[in-house]
């Protein structure tokens, strides 16, 4: 395989669009996640990647209100699970990194080493505000996040003692026991200029949002060039949204009613909090952030989907992190429909 398929989870509600249409109202619990995770294990999967909230967007949906700590649903699916591989999403401003060499480790033994992190800066001041937590300005975020992901890594390395002093930290004579056998991959999900510099010194993989299929082909190559100025490598994972239907016409059409019943309210209070904090969807429309929560469109018949999925293997994009409308349903159209045609096409 060339191309790793992974899912992006529904762990928290109303995912992945900001709409009353079509909604799957329970795919968040915890119960239809197991499913979805054994059935995607069972299908040759590689990954699943969650998202991680701790207060949703308002409106009428409360987008993301719902949602499941990833930490703890990471331990609970890796013991269900036997092969897949599973990150939990953790945001810096909420964790020491003592506690995260500790729970890692945890999740590292308990796995066989199945567990990865994906490590979020922060960016809702409105979601943080209600903790007492100011964030720092943008590029100060990605420097407290950088000097937290070295002190996790000397942590999970087993060479102690470990000692920093920071802005950010403090850390005297420091150990953690015990350390992981193998070092859990690390990833950021974010474009942003200090992202990809951050993510290309420091991380295995960059989890990025893009506009169009076609993007990836000039983002990946400088993704891949930074790390290697960087003396290193880092994959790529992108998170496509996928809608198909038997003819252009009828997928397009349920785009549109995903679009007319768009939670006004919720999709304004996302745009304002990326706009004001992320930097890694900058170019999104509030359209295309309503319909798939910042996916890009992998859209129209089996065979339309299948191509884009081969475009962005042939870009260079080492995994996707699928969403759908019902993961449950929807998977086992993937496994009938489009994973024929992308076998057929070497991808996988």
């Amino acid at each position: 395989m060339s191309l790793s398929l992974g899912l992006f989870m529904p762990n928290c509600s109303n995912m992945p669009s900001i709409s009353r249409h079509n909604v799957a109202p329970n795919q968040w619990h915890y119960e239809s996640n197991e499913r979805i995770a054994l059935h995607a294990e069972s299908l040759g999967f590689d990954y699943l990647f969650p998202v991680s909230r701790w207060k949703g967007f308002g409106g009428d949906t409360n987008f993301l209100g719902e949602s499941l700590e990833t930490i703890t649903w990471a331990a609970s699916l890796l013991k269900a699970t036997s092969k897949i591989n599973i990150f939990s999403t953790i945001h810096v401003p909420l964790f020491h990194p003592f506690v995260v060499a500790k729970m890692g480790a945890t999740l590292a033994h308990v796995s066989q080493d199945r567990w990865g992190l994906n490590v979020v800066s922060g960016w809702s001041q409105r979601e943080f505000g209600m903790m007492g937590i100011q964030l720092e300005p943008h590029d100060e975020r990605y420097q407290k996040t950088a000097a937290f992901i070295e002190i996790l890594r000397e942590l999970w390395s087993g060479n102690f003692p470990v000692n920093h002093s920071s802005k950010w930290y403090q850390i005297s004579d420091g150990e953690s026991r015990p350390v992981p056998s193998v070092q859990p991959a690390i990833a950021n999900a974010g474009t942003s200029e200090d992202a990809q510099s951050m993510t290309a010194r420091l991380c295995d993989w960059a989890f990025i949002s893009l506009t169009s299929v076609d993007q990836a082909a000039v983002v990946v190559p400088k993704i891949r060039e930074r790390a290697r100025m960087e003396g290193r490598t880092v994959k790529v994972a992108v998170f496509p949204f996928l809608l198909w239907r038997d003819s252009r016409k009828a997928a397009q059409e349920e785009l549109d009613r995903i679009l007319a019943e768009t939670d006004r309210v919720a999709a304004n209070n996302w745009m304002n909090d990326l706009t004001a904090g992320s930097g890694s969807f900058d170019d999104f429309t509030l359209d295309m952030l309503a319909s798939s929560g910042g996916a890009i469109h992998v859209m129209g018949t089996s065979e339309d989907v299948a191509d884009q999925v081969t475009r962005l293997d042939q870009a260079g994009v080492d995994a996707i992190m699928l969403t759908f409308q019902d993961y449950e349903k929807d998977l086992r159209r993937f496994a009938d429909q489009v994973m024929p045609l992308l076998s057929a096409n070497g991808v996988i």
